[in-house]
């Protein structure tokens, strides 16, 4: 019944074709255009609240639902400038459904009946989708589980976790998958937060109230989950939620910076139920992919650099996030001051901008920040001085640098000037016990851990 009351309300399909081709002219090349959508029927709805579009046959169906439908659909919902829903269905079902009446019922021939409308809203902000998650075979197998993991209602791979390092993309394939799932489910169903976000939801008064909100949810996403190391309270109230949701089959995805091994101050059964889902780490765009990033929202943005400046772009900025800002800066520039940005401005607005990526650890950044955590010097930890504060500032250092860089006690001994294996045993031996004995060590380790990973 529904295929014919949208056959009298919708508007003529050759030109809605006509003006959809014309906007996908600018990011699809004329050959590809004629390979996947030229064949395709498109109508619009009175109103244009939904969209339908009718395959050729099913097998060209499978193909487009595999290879164009997640760029169909964000280019569409840039066309329409506003939510809608989405309707697809061959033509030999719209055929089927005629010749018995009306009723739709075209699964009685052997054939596959319409799919269920899909909504095409993008709540979780239209920028983040696969289809402009930019990537290569590297971070092949990291995205299509993504996918997977979308559009699948039986929670196969649960938790999805999604580890990488700063800039890497894991928040931009967290919201593609939040709206993803939004297609297909209500926005209530779907809550979506950060660490920080979980914590302040978590800390009020009532923490009963605060979890039955978070479970009444269907799926949970939470991004920069590395933020709750170390909160032993928060994260057993996680592995609460944590139960509940695996038990009832409702998906959860989790992204964090490094390996879930890394984490020093993870609680043993956080652990365990994190490690026993699916795991995928995320590598840093290589320079085939920051090229491609750039060229792409050089295009959608119509600012015009040249090839060298664009290489130049990808050679010096090596994430998404820092390659986001200079691009956003270069914007800025040309709306700003109204003028094309020539070879010296280009120049000059690089110049100006400092890329700060996460740092590399090493023994001489842990050494350097405790050290001006105490207020003490490089040279007198590094010596023989036996006085109070020294030594401790000494075993702090050791402790953090067996933690967080994972040396063995003879090369923390080299390190540390040459001392016997046995002093670093016994100094991240005494580290350990004040940590667990007093609150306020185990802060300050906290906070000297996160100083150290911050860029200087």
């Amino acid at each position: 019944m529904f295929i014919h009351k949208l056959d009298r309300h919708c508007e003529a399909s050759p030109a809605v074709k006509k003006a959809l081709r014309e906007h996908l002219s600018a990011s699809c090349s004329e050959q590809e255009l004629k390979r996947w959508f030229d064949p395709l029927e498109i109508e619009l709805s009175e109103g244009g609240q939904e969209v339908r579009v009718t395959f050729p046959h099913s097998y060209f169906a499978q193909w487009f639902a595999g290879r164009m439908q997640d760029r169909f659909e964000a280019e569409l919902f840039r066309f329409q400038g506003r939510a809608c829903d989405i309707r697809y269905v061959t033509a030999a079902v719209r055929r089927g459904a005629r010749q018995n009446g009306g009723n739709g019922d075209a699964s009685k021939n052997g054939l596959d009946g319409p799919r269920t409308a899909r909504k095409l809203a993008f709540p979780f902000d239209a920028q983040y989708s696969f289809e402009s998650f930019l990537t290569n075979s590297k971070n092949y197998f990291p995205l299509e589980t993504a996918r997977q993991v979308a559009r699948s209602d039986g929670a196969q791979f649960n938790p999805f976790v999604i580890c990488g390092k700063s800039g890497s993309g894991k928040s931009h394939l967290l919201k593609a998958i939040a709206n993803e799932i939004a297609k297909t489910h209500t926005v209530e169903d779907i809550i979506v937060t950060t660490g920080e976000g979980l914590r302040a939801m978590l800390s009020g008064p009532d923490i009963l109230a605060a979890r039955e909100h978070v479970c009444r949810h269907r799926f949970l996403l939470v991004d920069d989950i590395h933020w709750l190391a170390g909160d032993e309270r928060l994260q057993q109230e996680l592995l609460v939620i944590f139960n509940q949701f695996q038990d009832a089959r409702r998906q959860m995805v989790f992204t964090c910076q490094d390996r879930i091994g890394a984490w020093e101050e993870l609680l043993p059964t956080l652990r365990s139920r994190l490690e026993g889902g699916l795991v995928v780490g995320l590598k840093q765009p290589d320079m085939e992919v920051r090229v491609a990033l750039i060229q792409e929202r050089v295009r959608a943005k119509k600012l015009p650099l040249s090839k060298e400046q664009v290489l130049t772009l990808a050679q010096r900025f090596q994430n998404f996030r820092a390659l986001g800002g200079i691009l956003i800066k270069l914007l800025a520039f040309r709306e700003l001051v109204r003028r094309d940005i020539s070879a010296r401005d280009f120049e000059q607005i690089l110049s100006n901008t400092e890329e700060r990526d996460q740092p590399q650890i090493t023994v001489d950044v842990v050494i350097d920040t405790v050290c001006q955590h105490y207020q003490v010097s490089k040279k007198d930890v590094l010596g023989e001085d036996r006085r109070q504060n020294i030594a401790l500032a000494r075993q702090v250092a050791m402790y953090l640098c067996r933690h967080m860089l994972g040396l063995s006690y003879p090369a923390l001994g080299r390190s540390f000037g040459g001392k016997d294996h046995s002093t670093v045993i016994y100094s991240v031996k005494k580290i350990h016990e004040l940590q667990e004995d007093a609150k306020e060590m185990k802060q300050v380790l906290k906070d000297l851990k996160l100083r150290c990973r911050q860029p200087v």
